[in-house]
C-alpha cells in the first residue's frame, strides 16, 4: 500500500467511525424523543471537532509511523520523499468532485425536508450527515482509483 492509498484509508477510517458515532447517536433521539436543540447542538459539536481532530492526528500518527517503517526498511536516516505526481493530483481531484457532487445532493434533499415542513434542525442534521457522507465517498472513490 503506497503512501497515499494510507493516508486516505486512514482518513476513511476515521470517518466512518465519526459517521459511525453521530447516527448511533441521532437515530434514537430522532425517533424516541424528537430532535431536542440542547442535545442536537452538543452531539453536532462533538461529531465536527471529532472529524477535525481524528484525521489531524490520524495523518501525522500515519507520517510518523510510515517515516519509521521506511527507516527500519531501509537502514538510512535519510527523510522519506512522498512526491505528489500528475496521477496522484487526478485522482484526488476526482475524488473531490464526487465529494462535491454528493454534498451537493445532500444539501438539496436536505432543503426539500425543510421545504416539506420538517423541522430546521433535521435539515441541518441532514447537511452534517451528508457532509461526512461526501467525505466518506471520495475516499472510497479515491481508493479504488489507486487500486486500478
Amino acid at each position: 500500500m503506497t503512501y497515499r492509498e494510507t493516508n486516505i484509508s486512514v482518513s476513511l477510517a476515521s470517518s466512518l467511525l465519526v459517521m459511525g458515532y453521530y447516527l448511533i447517536n441521532w437515530l434514537p433521539m430522532y425517533q424516541d424523543e424528537g430532535l431536542n436543540s440542547a442535545v442536537i447542538f452538543r452531539l453536532w459539536v462533538i461529531t465536527i471537532v471529532a472529524t477535525i481532530i481524528l484525521n489531524i492526528l490520524g495523518n501525522i500518527l500515519t507520517s510518523i509511523v510510515l517515516s519509521i517503517a521506511h527507516a527500519i526498511k531501509t537502514q538510512s536516516d535519510v527523510e522519506p520523499r512522498f512526491v505528489e505526481d500528475e496521477r496522484d493530483k487526478l485522482i484526488e481531484l476526482k475524488g473531490s468532485k464526487a465529494a462535491y457532487i454528493a454534498f451537493s445532493i445532500g444539501v438539496f434533499l436536505s432543503m426539500l425536508s425543510f421545504a416539506f415542513g420538517q423541522p430546521p434542525l433535521l435539515m441541518f442534521s441532514l447537511i452534517i450527515f451528508f457532509s461526512i457522507a461526501a467525505e466518506i465517498t471520495s475516499d472510497v472513490l479515491q481508493l479504488i482509483y489507486y487500486r486500478r
